[in-house]
């Protein structure tokens, strides 16, 4: 028995309480994961997690540190107004594809392109889980939903929006990556990138989203084997894995760093940047 030792525990920031989420659904490995980082980082205490409407609403029954419940899709905002207030906390959001990508999206692009140095953890499961399974933003051409029982129109919904490509032409924008959580090996990488986009901001390099390719088997009327599977072979070539902006891996201190450089040669924009480095 002296041989023995725990290697995997709960971590301190996850509290001990039963979650709410589905079978299948993967908000639990996600949140683990977040949690874990604020444990490996420390800064559980003077963390301040933003809970929007949707699956992530009741976020702040499971997390350890400070939490605050957002109007739908504003959550971009709030971190913004407490990371002002306290600029020596940790502050981060935790939101669905419909809050983040649609009522939200004005509050996330800006939150992005102004540079807040906040970390947006973004789960992408095609669809609005909560309400009912309603099309979102993300829901993917002729997917059937709740309202789309015919199939995503592109003639009239338009084009799935891809979030990290879109947030990538963004000067603020400091770090973005998209992940999945199908296999042990994509959990490894997806904690990987969830504790590189806090670090950043423990760090002041800038705005940093992980976004999460996920599965919602209640809403998707699937077993959670066959949603796994149908993320695999329809999701991940539309919405594919990967680095989608990485200031530091470019050689830049930070994302205003980037910004000045990319806006060399112009008088005005250089003029601003000398004056933000004073």
């Amino acid at each position: 028995m002296s041989d023995e030792r725990q290697v995997f525990q709960r971590p301190h920031a996850l509290l001990p309480v039963v979650t709410n989420y589905c079978p299948g659904c993967t908000h639990g490995i996600a949140e683990r994961l977040v949690a874990e980082t604020l444990d490996e980082l420390d800064v559980e205490g003077k963390c301040i997690g933003i809970a929007p409407v949707g699956c992530s609403v009741t976020s702040y029954d499971f997390f350890g540190c400070d939490m605050i419940e957002a109007a739908h899709g504003r959550a971009p905002a709030v971190a913004t107004g407490v990371k002002r207030s306290l600029p020596d906390h940790v502050v981060f959001a935790y939101q669905g594809d419909g809050d983040l990508a649609s009522i939200g999206m004005a509050e996330t692009v800006h939150a992005a392109t102004r540079g807040e140095n906040i970390t947006i953890i973004f789960i992408n499961n095609a669809i609005y889980g909560m309400t009912g399974g309603q099309m979102a933003p993300t829901s993917l051409p002729m997917q059937v939903t709740q309202t789309s029982p015919y199939g995503r129109d592109l003639e009239t919904a338009g084009y799935p929006i891809r979030v990290c490509e879109l947030l990538s032409t963004l000067d603020g924008v400091a770090y973005l990556e998209r992940v999945c959580l199908d296999s042990p090996k994509n959990i490894r990488k997806a904690k990987k990138a969830i504790k590189h986009a806090f670090q950043n901001q423990v760090d002041g390099v800038g705005y940093s989203l992980v976004e999460i390719v996920s599965t919602c088997p209640t809403n998707w009327k699937m077993t959670p084997e066959a949603a796994f599977e149908w993320m695999r072979e329809n999701m991940l070539p539309y919405y594919p894995l990967g680095v989608y902006k990485d200031v530091q891996a470019e050689g830049f201190a930070n994302a205003a760093e980037a910004a000045a450089a990319r806006a060399k040669g112009c008088p005005l924009a250089e003029s601003a940047s000398s004056k933000g480095g004073e």
